[in-house]
């Protein structure tokens, strides 16, 4: 396994030096954020890929995921529930094609800089919105997604968090049989898991070979506030025997976008102290 770090944490910094700072930190990789004010994928430019790929072949980054769970971008006058909008479940048919095209950017930009996947979530299932409907657009609003992620061969991972419309991992897994496609997974959160009241062991071997990208944070109880790993009461130890027993390879990619105050200590901390469980 490889350590990488968000550039969520570096909101108030542009993406060329929360690269830079991350590098110097010590990570392996990184996770892009697909937001404002990193890489925003309201379009795709193939000459501002070139230079991000550039930027990361000269600290030696490669990208463990491209986080595009939200779009804070989008709003000049931002809704009551600006978060997860607009989400793969909205029930205005005119957001649902502003996220599948935002999607759809950020696969393209994925495949230029070699980003092996992207993260995406359900939404929330807003008024006029039940669950067999939301569930019923999920599925719709995902197949054109999974198409242009299977020509391209880049991953997507979907990320469930709790009170967004796949908040278990056992929905997850359902939604990941039944649509059927190769390059739907995980992108897993284990701090989410705890909050959630899940056992660390069993999510893990229940999405086995599907998670493409794992989220790690510390957790204090199960109250979902992302922690510096090692301030917090997650039980560690688990989880990395948990990753042990299904011979993960991939990411643990530290989320602290709760730390914008200072992103660089916090990313400091961090390595420091998972790298006396993970061996990278």
């Amino acid at each position: 396994m490889q350590l990488g770090f968000s550039t969520n944490a570096f909101t108030r910094f542009s993406l060329t030096d929360a690269l830079a700072t991350i590098a110097a930190a010590g990570y392996a990789g990184v996770e892009i954020l697909a937001d404002r004010p990193h890489w925003y994928p309201d379009h795709f430019d193939p000459a501002e890929a070139e230079g991000i790929r550039g930027q990361l072949e000269t600290l030696r980054l490669k990208v463990s995921n491209i986080n595009a769970n939200c779009t804070f971008g989008y709003w000049k006058d931002a809704p009551p529930e600006p978060f997860f909008e607009p989400s793969l479940i909205s029930p205005d048919a005119r957001l649902r094609e502003d996220r599948i095209r935002m999607i759809h950017n950020t696969l393209d930009f994925a495949h230029a800089i070699a980003a092996p996947n992207i993260s995406i979530t359900s939404g929330k299932a807003l008024p006029t919105m039940p669950p067999d409907a939301a569930m019923k657009q999920l599925y719709e609003s995902l197949g054109p997604v999974l198409e242009k992620a299977e020509k391209l061969q880049v991953r997507v991972g979907i990320e469930s968090e709790p009170m967004l419309f796949i908040e278990w991992a056992t929905e997850l897994r359902e939604l990941i049989d039944r649509m059927g496609s190769k390059m739907l997974g995980a992108n897993l959160d284990i701090g989410h898991s705890v909050v959630l009241g899940e056992d660390i062991a069993a999510t893990v071997k229940l999405l086995d070979g599907r998670i493409w990208n794992c989220h790690v944070e510390d957790i204090r109880g199960r109250k979902h506030y992302h922690l510096i790993p090692g301030t917090g009461n997650l039980d560690w130890q688990a989880l990395r025997k948990a990753l042990a027993a299904i011979k993960y390879d991939r990411f643990l990619t530290v989320e602290l976008y709760t730390c914008v105050d200072a992103p660089a200590e916090a990313a400091q901390q961090s390595i420091a102290y998972l790298r006396a469980f993970f061996k990278e």
